[in-house]
């Protein structure tokens, strides 16, 4: 089961998220399905002990979170993210580092 998580959000690059130097310019194509998004990468965070990634599809104002776990020598994991508590306390740190109330 997959389960999705978007948010509208503007970025601010003085916002908190614990971004790698250049993860801002890197992009990853995620697979949702049959559909293929571009995705630019916009940081990597901590919430409840737990990493996280927020992406935004290329041309779009939404953000996707997932679960984040590095794997090996550059690489790293995507995990749903299937407990809706656990999305909403992810959600919640987000918005609070790009300076939403």
């Amino acid at each position: 089961m997959e389960h999705n998580h978007e948010h509208n959000h503007e970025h601010d690059e003085s916002n908190g998220c614990r971004c790698g130097s250049n993860l801002e310019d890197l992009t990853l194509l995620l697979e949702l399905g049959d559909e293929t998004l571009e995705c630019e990468i916009i940081g990597i965070f901590e919430a409840g002990g737990k990493e996280y990634v927020a992406l935004s599809p290329v041309d779009s104002d939404e953000i996707i979170i997932y679960g984040y776990k590095e794997s090996g020598d550059e690489g790293f994991e995507l995990i749903d993210i299937d407990d809706e508590k656990e999305f909403e306390s992810a959600a919640a740190v987000l918005d609070e580092l790009l300076g939403e109330e």
